[in-house]
């Protein structure tokens, strides 16, 4: 069974791109515009989590950290590996700041995009 891969970017075209490469190397990949699709999380049970730190349509005010901080501190969802993508400077901190378990800077390369989908997934 291919491992799934939760994809939240406000960008179209980074999350087209993303998700294109993703599914190319046999992932399964589920993708949103949007923070509100967190509210499935249990059912959908990604085996990673790929967040964009600023989005545009939030359902709430939060920011990337804020919202992983919110799934590493449910115990449902704690499990799951969170890596927050943004082009701030500090992302590094950001991550940090939301226990997610890593970080992608962006403008990234696919390559890099890749290696750390498979150092994450389970």
């Amino acid at each position: 069974m291919a491992k799934k891969v939760l994809v939240i970017e406000d960008d179209k075209d980074i999350r087209d791109t993303v998700v294109y490469v993703l599914e190319e190397e046999g992932y399964e990949v589920i993708h949103s515009d949007n923070s509100r699709i967190l509210n499935s999380l249990v059912t959908l049970q990604p085996d990673l989590i790929l967040l964009d730190n600023w989005l545009t349509d939030w359902s709430s005010d939060a920011n990337g950290a804020q919202l992983s901080k919110k799934i590493k501190d449910d115990p449902a969802t704690a499990d799951i590996p969170v890596v927050i993508i943004s082009a701030v400077s500090n992302i590094k901190e950001v991550a940090k700041a939301g226990n997610a378990d890593g970080y992608l800077a962006k403008p990234f390369d696919l390559t890099s995009l890749s290696e750390l989908v498979k150092k994450h997934i389970r």
